[in-house]
């Protein structure tokens, strides 16, 4: 049995539906942003504010080397930013199979509104700022995905149904 990876854009529901599927599927979770966040003993919006957005990306692809030599049948949520770079969208595909949680800008706006957390939604025009950045990243994220999952208007239930039958589909 391969890794799951879960990916999409920020506010997709990747750390919720990969919890649930880590119960579900009766394997270990790991979400590379929490993984970061232990390694640099600081939280990602420090880390964003004090060395940058490069830097942070460059941990991301740090973290998808060492996922590649310690995980085994695990479910694995990544953030919203990591396929961008090319070389993470090809180490994704080695580590397992990579499904993007596909959600619409007002989904994501309506899930993320009130979150201080997110460094990339700070300042004026949030909503503004999620539509340009999914618009961009859209086909990366469908470029690195083996399964593409909607999950607009969907219960968890119907995600996680949707998730663990392409799962097991893609380990027969």
């Amino acid at each position: 049995m391969k890794n799951v990876i879960l990916t999409g854009f920020m506010g997709c529901g990747k750390t919720t539906v990969g919890i649930r599927l880590s119960y579900r599927l009766r394997r270990a979770m790991e979400d590379t942003d929490k993984l970061i966040e232990k390694e640099e003993r600081r939280t990602i919006s420090e880390i964003f504010r004090t060395d940058g957005e490069e830097y942070f990306r460059e941990l991301e692809t740090k973290c998808l080397k060492k996922l590649i030599r310690t995980s085994k049948n695990m479910i694995i949520s990544v953030g919203g930013g990591l396929p961008l770079r090319e070389e993470n969208r090809a180490l994704l595909k080695e580590l397992g199979t990579v499904i993007y949680l596909r959600a619409n800008a007002e989904t994501i706006y309506e899930r993320t509104k009130h979150d201080t957390s997110r460094p990339l939604l700070q300042g004026d025009d949030p909503q503004g700022k999620i539509r340009v950045l999914l618009a961009a990243r859209e086909a990366v994220y469908e470029s690195a995905a083996d399964v593409v999952i909607d999950v607009n208007g969907k219960s968890f239930d119907m995600i996680l149904d949707e998730i663990a039958a392409a799962v097991e589909k893609g380990d027969e």
